[in-house]
């Protein structure tokens, strides 16, 4: 199988635009045309991964965490990472990372499989991303207003929230008078033609307004598409940081904190007082989310689920919620089982293994 075509299934839930600038996520290591028959599934692809990798045969390492963040001068092993990138360079084994991306969409992520752990119920994102909708406005003859909303709703326009299809249409006259040369669809050239027509709006994000303007043109009637494109400071509900959501039943503080312990299979929980005697409301985030900890005390979180608080951070919870320091790494392990699942359902007979190196760096005594 194609590396390109796993790539593609994989963002299509996680699509490379929604990484934070930082990130690095993409294809570090080898081409997407290459074939591979396995692919290893890990948190972070060291040395000691790339290692599996080749013991197992697996041509592809797929990771939640890119081995480069930042650019390298050098390449002659002097660190952990130039030595991974030079194992996996030598031994023709490819690198892949999805990390943000995946950590911002509401279903399917990083986020919403620790939310499948615990078991939440009436989920939202906890802080939303911002700039990245648009809205198309296009003026279609009424004759092909329906042939032009397929198209544009077959290629990813037209979803808000738990609905797709959704657009806007008003009519009215239009008028246009055709050039030399032209080759109109109605209306002769050199005279000024009135049409009724419909000006039809969807939103869509930004990412796919290429895809989108391509099925616009190929459908559309007209020789030229009279459209336009406007940037919404909207907040896209379906991607962002964080997420929140509600326990089946309230839990006691000693409670939630063993069904904690129990669900995410931890040693220890760093946590802080908790402000109130039950815990129903659950905010979390993988990884590194002590900068959530005010959206989840506006959000009225009665605990915040995350990975590598620090000290002095634990204090802005200003003892009105119970911030629950899992480990970064204990918080993000079950991306592992996640892109298997995401792999498993258009690519059932393709082998993904879990790898054995335990990538932690964090031990416990």
């Amino acid at each position: 199988m194609k590396i390109e075509d796993i790539i593609n299934e994989i963002e299509r839930i996680a699509p490379p635009a929604l990484q934070e600038d930082y990130d690095n996520s993409g294809l570090i290591t080898g081409s997407k045309l290459d074939n591979v028959e396995k692919a290893l599934l890990c948190l972070d692809s060291t040395e000691e991964v790339v290692q599996e990798a080749i013991d197992k045969g697996c041509g592809l390492i797929i990771a939640h965490h890119p081995i480069i963040f930042k650019g390298l001068k050098k390449i002659n092993g002097s660190n952990y990472v130039e030595r991974a990138i030079i194992k996996a360079i030598k031994n023709n084994i490819a690198i892949y990372a999805c990390h943000t991306n995946i950590d911002n969409v509401l279903k399917s992520g990083v986020n919403g499989k620790i939310a499948d752990k615990l078991n939440l119920h009436n989920r939202r994102i906890l802080r939303p991303m911002s700039g990245k909708l648009l809205k198309l406005s296009v003026f279609v003859p009424v004759s092909h207003t329906q042939e032009v909303l397929n198209a544009l709703f077959a290629a990813g326009a037209g979803h808000i929230g738990n609905y797709d299809e959704c657009s806007f249409a008003v009519s009215g006259s239009g008028t246009f008078r055709a050039g030399e040369g032209a080759q109109p669809f109605v209306g002769k050239e050199g005279e000024r033609h009135t049409q009724q027509e419909e000006k039809v709006e969807v939103i869509l994000p930004n990412y796919i307004l290429g895809t989108v303007l391509q099925q616009l043109n190929v459908h559309h009637p007209y020789e030229e598409v009279a459209y336009e494109v406007y940037e919404l400071k909207n907040q896209w509900l379906e991607t962002g940081s964080g997420l929140i959501g509600e326990l089946e039943n309230a839990l006691s503080v000693d409670e939630f904190l063993a069904f904690l312990k129990d669900k995410m299979e931890l040693k220890g929980i760093r946590y802080t007082k908790s402000g109130s005697s039950t815990i129903k409301k659950v905010a979390l985030c993988g990884g590194a989310g002590s900068f959530l900890i005010g959206d989840a005390l506006r959000a009225g979180a009665d605990a915040y689920v995350t990975g590598d608080v620090k000290y002095h951070e634990f204090f802005d919870a200003e003892n009105r919620l119970m911030v629950c320091d899992i480990g970064h790494y204990e918080s993000e392990k079950f991306t592992i089982p996640l892109f298997a699942e995401i792999l498993s359902v258009k690519f059932p007979n393709f082998a993904t293994i879990f790898a054995n190196t335990n990538t932690n760096p964090v031990n416990y005594y």
